[in-house]
């Protein structure tokens, strides 16, 4: 898939999802929609081609599931176009056309994505699909997460809970969530999911994002993926568009 295809997805998706989460997929999150960080303008689709309504989190890595209106020439279409809004502005940066293949490479971009929010980078992970990395602030309180495509450079707020669950970067920036549910809470709900789908995977410590948890999910103590917890539902949203987990690079 291009990179265009991949940002177009994600800005679909982002407005998909804010129906299915008001709809109750992730209910609970209420925060206002007055976000310093809102991009410049997010116009609603206007037709059913350029979205499938109900389309839920897990379906995020399922580009056939947005049923038509996807691909190279979306963003320009009449019906299902999205100016300089949804994927620009503090959510978006474009890449220099050079692909990232090392962790180093992927650092560089984040670092120029992180200076614009005036946070840092801190943890990059490498997966088979993206580049993984996340952001705190000055003083080394996790702010988003982010993601580098390797293709092009281009780097964004990962889309799924960074986009649609955090109350300090994302499209509900400047919103509150009560926190009902502690790390230990988070990491058992994490577990608890897992366990209901059958799967032989384990939750690693949660880290709390404004407005949520994510977790690594462990295969005998070594990284598979990831899992996002909401700090006030306990939704649990699998991080799917991963891919496989390659390498990671601490601070």
């Amino acid at each position: 898939m291009t990179s265009t295809s991949r940002r177009a997805a994600a800005a679909l998706a982002a407005v998909a999802l804010a129906g299915t989460l008001a709809a109750g997929c992730a209910a609970g999150d209420n925060a206002s929609r007055g976000a310093s960080l809102r991009p410049a303008a997010a116009p609603s689709p206007s037709g059913s081609d350029c979205w499938r309504a109900g389309t839920s989190g897990d379906d995020w890595d399922d580009w056939d599931s947005w049923g038509p209106g996807m691909g190279p020439g979306m963003m320009g279409r009449d019906d299902c176009s999205w100016g300089p809004g949804m994927m620009g502005g503090y959510y978006w940066q474009r890449g220099d056309g050079t692909p990232v293949t090392t962790l180093d490479q992927a650092r560089q971009r984040a670092d120029a994505f992180a200076d614009r929010l005036d946070l840092r980078v801190g943890e990059v992970m490498q997966f088979s699909k993206n580049f993984y990395a996340e952001l705190e602030t000055p003083s080394g309180k996790l702010a988003t997460e982010i993601l580098v495509d390797p293709t092009d450079g281009d780097t964004g707020i990962e889309y799924g809970p960074a986009m649609m669950w955090n109350t300090g970067y994302g499209m509900h920036g400047g919103g509150q969530t009560q926190t009902r549910i502690s790390p230990d809470q988070a990491q058992d709900r994490a577990l608890k999911w897992l366990r209901d789908r059958g799967s032989d995977l384990t939750a690693g410590e949660a880290e709390a994002f404004p407005g949520y948890y994510t977790l690594h999910t462990l295969r005998d103590g070594k990284i598979n993926g990831m899992l996002s917890v909401h700090a006030s539902t306990g939704t649990v949203w699998d991080h799917t568009w991963h891919g496989t987990y390659i390498a990671t690079s601490e601070h």
